[in-house]
């Protein structure tokens, strides 16, 4: 591997050759740029914009011209259907083309960034020529000026609450970083080097196209700072700059937000909006534009670590506060004690047996099987750690282990079957044995009370009774009712006992406000608003005894994973995405290219120390931290959760040595913290949250002492948050140095670590307190790291292939209904249910051969008589017979819609005649039910009865839509729930939700197609005169009982959320009085001018 390496170059190496030509280029246009006036630099934007435009000019007005052409003239389905096929493949060709054009002014453009970047550093005041733009700014901005035509911009502003200097000048590095982010990759620079400004670059370029770019944080204040603080440039520039956390969902101003050239927000913001988006009934309350150009900020964590975290919104369900978990808790709690009891029994008949220097080789075997016996029952047992960490214990259970798991584990029954349940720490799950069904059921009467029936062969065998069909229906019913009240019983017990067996507070939750609130692995931070999914989080707050909220249904949803995969173009940045590189390829189809550090890294990386129990090891801590602060470094100690950041908090403080803790109960300190870590002597305990997006910098004296020292009290599941952790110390080739402290209790070593690790350590006879510390052992930790993420790896792409079927079906759903609220492609639709509904009444009612039950059918559902008789429809194809009831169809709908049309529109006409309604309510009835239908009035008046009919296609294709979209994400969230227990039938859940949810998209589909065009050939308006007309606004979704909220987990949507933290934004506009002179140069007073915006 060395040899290919020397001889073609490493990934790393290949990449950056590519890279250079770019970087000579820029570096070459930057000798020109830099000789040009501020004007000049400043009217590049303008003359970029023109070479844009004038390169997709001709496929505009090709587009343009095709569009109007399917609006104004009277075509037949196909010809529009081909019409707007050619539309498609032109807006795909026209974006092709903006990548072209933007790949030739690349250089040019990098090199205006950079030197505006250069002038604002060297002058305290920037002077140029005023705009329109730069009057609407200075209006709202201290730091921007009009005197006259000129505009002055300081080169301090506020940024995040805090005023900032600009002081930055790109490194060669950093538009390399850019070219990488242009080009759709993801890439990787060490901390320090300045990701922020490395993303202006393609910002400023790809803004250029006026499509759209979107700057994604995975934080508000983030978003908030990022968008003022490098904001100042891209005005300076003539863009357009604005941030959706700033205002409200569903508003006038987050509608500008995203018309802004450049729109920075959170993930969570950004996907919340496209899913408002698809709620909503009227064009106008539209906030997004197409999706064109995205750069995610840490983008390891939105696109890894959250991918699975589906946004969901919701609303109330009917039985939602019916739930078990406080019912069943008790029964649980017996069954986990009674666990434990025998878990403790096992374990010391195992110490007794394995102690003992005369015991049998019999014996030594059942004294090695009832410690995996023990460690299958409750393998977090703090004696059964303890007593793993002695000489040949881990290897001998890991041999027995090894023993059980061979031939597809035919004798781990053996082992299981005395257990009341059986934990898979690895996997996360828990299962009920037979014996812990057995004593559950004790306390009912009932011996099935936990025992799902067999649906199947029961079903047959009531089908081969000689039952009444009546009979039958009832008691099929009473069996799937039986069944659905066990499965939810038994997964409620099932949850219970991962509540209880995995997740420990102060570890992966915490109590606050007497709500459980959980702590982000990778982070440390509390995420406010996140629940786990499918009950799971119910059971935590059922076992913590706080108030279990009550279920919800989901309306909308969306994982990230796929709603930035809707992006035509993505691209990321983070300090840590090497080691995920492969899942980022094989999801997204983005590489990783690693970026080289401006100047080389000093920090000394040491060996890990690795002891027998974490006692010795946080021990040794605690006397490393103290020859660090005698030597005046300051130290920063990772932990990776609460409960041991407090226990380190003890240890020093018995020993005085003064320290800061930064922890998920202590975020609101977390600035000051992070502010004080860098002082010489300064001692902070943090959890991983210090790994990201924090930037500690040296004081007084420190890089002299030999820098910040980085203590890792264990090693992370994942190697990125452990890189993360160094990466604190070293920045900008500061000095610097990191170390971990590692045992072998800890849960990466206890589950994951290499099987020679143990033997090794016994084999050397290590005593209490000795340490062990070599290379081998550090590459073998990270083996057992890689075990981990491969095992994370493939549980996220097991639990997004779910996602991946809702998304399939939600992008066909989604599609429809974009064409229902613009109404363009409506009609296409409209012909298309049509022709469906005719062909499949056909199929089904030509099975059978009943010509009389179509003809019924028919005329309930579609309101006209068979255009061909008995005979025509015996010997006739399908094909034929359907294209000949859908001409007949088309025609009487046609005339239908022409009379509505003449028997309203002269009422419509009068109306807005004599009143000054902008929308009137027209109601339609088609003689079951009755809807009443939002009409524009000018747009009736100007176009008639196309308008109206337009109007009723939409109102009603939307409604039955969206109705039929909530009821089918209902039966999907009950169907993900039930397929989990096919696996007791040695069956795969994913294949038979794949086949059932096809199923039931294909059975919503044909209810929607039937229901749209039953309403609409039957509908007809009721009133005779204008004394029902009534005045309406556009339609609107009422939003006062939907809640936001981010799911843990795979999208099992059945749990409810608090409400989310809404944070306020940071004002930096400019106070102006309403009667000085307005700030924009224009001599009016400010309640004349730009103060008149406000009102």
């Amino acid at each position: 591997m060395g040899f290919f390496a020397k001889l073609f170059g490493n990934k790393a190496t290949r990449d950056n050759k590519a890279l250079q030509p770019i970087l000579d280029k820029v570096l070459a246009a930057y000798e020109n740029i830099k000789t040009l006036d501020t004007d000049a630099l400043r009217h590049k934007t303008v003359e970029f914009k023109e070479y844009i435009n004038n390169y997709i000019a001709e496929d505009e007005a090709r587009i343009k011209e095709l569009k109007q052409k399917a609006e104004t003239e009277d075509l037949d389905l196909e010809e529009k259907n081909e019409i707007f096929e050619q539309v498609d493949k032109l807006e795909k060709q026209q974006l092709v083309k903006i990548e072209e054009a933007l790949n030739h002014i690349l250089p040019e453009a990098f090199a205006v960034l950079k030197e505006t970047a250069k002038r604002f550093k060297e002058n305290e005041v920037v002077e140029a020529t005023a705009t329109d733009l730069d009057r609407e700014l200075a209006a709202k901005f201290d730091h921007i000026n009009v005197e006259g035509d000129k505009v002055y911009y300081d080169n301090s502003w506020v940024a995040g609450g805090n005023t900032v200097t600009w002081d930055m000048v790109p490194y060669n590095v950093q538009i390399l970083g850019g070219t990488v982010l242009h080009q759709g990759k993801i890439a990787e620079m060490a901390t320090g080097e300045g990701k922020t400004l490395v993303a202006t670059f393609p910002v400023y370029l790809n803004a250029l196209a006026g499509r759209g770019v979107h700057v994604v944080t995975v934080n508000d204040y983030l978003a908030k700072r990022d968008s003022e603080w490098m904001g100042t440039i891209y005005e300076f520039l003539g863009l357009t700059v604005d941030c959706i956390d700033k205002h409200e969902p569903n508003s006038q101003a987050r509608r500008n937000a995203y018309l802004a050239d450049i729109t920075y927000g959170t993930n969570n913001e950004f996907g919340f909006d496209y899913l408002r988006d698809n709620m909503t009934g009227t064009p106008e309350e539209l906030v997004q534009r197409k999706h064109h150009f995205a750069i995610v900020d840490e983008v390891d964590s939105v696109l890894i670590d959250d991918a699975r975290t589906p946004l969901i919104i919701s609303g109330p369900t009917p039985r939602g506060d019916h739930q078990e978990f406080d019912i069943l808790k008790a029964d649980v709690v017996k069954l986990y004690e009674a666990q434990k009891r025998l878990v403790t029994l096992c374990l010391a008949e195992a110490k007794k047996i394995l102690t003992d220097p005369n015991a049998t080789q019999e014996q030594k075997n059942h004294g090695a099987n009832q410690l995996f016996r023990a460690y299958r029952g409750l393998p977090k047992n703090n004696a059964l750690i303890k007593f793993l960490s002695e000489e040949g214990m881990k290897a001998l259970m890991q041999k027995t282990e090894g023993f059980y798991l061979q031939e597809q584990q035919k004798n781990m029954h053996i082992i299981d079957d005395e257990l009341y349940f059986v934990i898979d720490e690895k996997l996360h799950s828990v299962d009920l044995t037979e014996k812990g069904i057995d004593e559950l059921t004790k306390a009912y009467n009932d011996s099935s009370f936990f025992i799902l029936p067999d649906v199947g062969s029961e079903i047959a065998e009531l089908e081969r009774s000689g039952l009444s069909d009546d009979e039958k229906v009832m008691k099929k019913s009473e069996l799937l009712r039986n069944f659905s009240e066990k499965s939810e019983r038994l997964h409620t017990v099932q949850q219970l006992l991962k509540a209880y067996t995995l997740f420990e507070k102060d570890v992966d939750y915490v109590i606050m406000d007497n709500k459980i609130k959980i702590v982000d692995e990778q982070t440390g931070r509390i995420m406010e608003g996140r629940r786990w999914s499918d009950g799971l989080h119910q059971a935590v707050e059922a076992k913590e005894n706080v108030h279990v909220e009550a279920a919800t249904q989901t309306y909308a949803t969306i994982t990230l994973q796929n709603y930035f995969r809707m992006y035509h173009k993505l691209a990321g940045m983070t300090g840590t995405a090497e080691t995920e590189a492969g899942e980022f390829w094989d999801i997204y189809k983005l590489d990783v290219v690693v970026i080289p550090t401006n100047k080389p890294i000093a920090r000394i990386d040491a060996e890990d120390l690795i002891y027998k129990t974490k006692r010795e090891k946080y021990n040794a801590v605690i006397d490393k931290i103290q020859e660090f602060v005698e030597e005046g470094r300051p130290v920063l100690v990772g932990t990776t959760s609460v409960e041991v950041s407090e226990l380190l908090s003890k240890l020093l403080t018995r020993k005085g040595i003064k320290h800061n803790v930064l922890n998920a109960k202590l975020h609101a300190k977390e600035a000051q913290i992070v502010k004080d870590a860098g002082q010489a002597g300064t001692v902070t305990i943090a959890t991983n949250m210090a790994g990201r997006g924090t930037d500690i910098k040296l004081g007084a004296g420190v890089k002299e002492a030999g820098g910040l020292a980085i203590i890792g009290t264990e090693r992370h599941e994942s190697r990125r948050v452990d890189r993360q952790l160094r990466g604190r110390s070293g920045r900008q080739g500061d000095n610097g140095s990191s170390q971990f402290f590692v045992s072998l209790e800890d849960d990466l070593m206890r589950m994951f670590g290499s099987d020679r690790i143990a033997p090794l350590m016994d084999r050397l006879g290590l005593q209490e307190g000795e340490v062990i510390q070599h290379s081998m052992i550090t590459k073998q930790i990270e083996k057992a790291q890689k075990k981990v993420e491969e095992n994370h790896f493939g549980t996220r792409k097991h639990l997004l292939e779910y996602d991946d079927v809702m998304n399939s079906q939600r992008e066909a759903i989604y599609e429809k209904r974009r064409h229902a609220l613009f109404g363009e492609r409506l009609s296409i639709d409209i012909n298309n249910m049509m022709y469906d509904l005719g062909e499949s009444l056909i199929e089904k009612f030509q099975e059978v051969s009943d010509y009389e039950g179509l003809k019924l059918e028919v005329l309930s559902t579609m309101g006209i008589d068979l255009p061909f008789e008995e005979d025509e429809f015996k010997r006739s194809k399908l094909d034929v017979l359907a294209e000949r009831l859908f001409d007949k169809a088309l025609e009487v709908y046609n005339n239908k819609t022409r009379i509505i049309g003449e028997k309203t529109l002269p009422i419509i006409e009068n109306v807005h005649k004599n009143t000054q309604y902008e929308n009137i309510l027209i109601p339609f009835t088609d003689g079951k039910k009755s809807m009443n239908v939002v009409v524009n009035l000018k747009k009736a008046v100007e176009n008639g009865a196309k308008e109206i009919s337009l109007s009723v296609e939409k109102f009603i294709t939307l409604g039955i839509i969206d109705e039929s979209w909530k009821e089918h994400l209902r039966e999907l969230d009950e169907l993900k729930h039930s397929v989990q227990n096919a696996h007791y039938e040695q069956k795969d859940p994913l294949l038979i939700y794949k086949f059932e949810s096809f199923n039931l998209f294909k059975q919503m589909i044909q209810k929607i197609n039937t229901d749209v065009i039953s309403f609409l050939m039957r509908a007809n308006v009721p009133m005779q005169d204008g004394s029902q007309v009534k005045e309406q606004r556009a339609r609107t979704i009422d939003r006062s009982k939907l809640k936001e909220q981010r799911n843990d987990l795979l999208s099992q949507a059945h749990s409810n959320t608090q409400e989310r933290q809404v944070t306020q934004p940071i004002h930096v506009e400019k106070k102006v009085g309403r009667n000085d002179p307005c700030p924009c140069g224009s001599g009016k007073k400010y309640k004349n001018c730009h103060g008149q915006m406000e009102n």
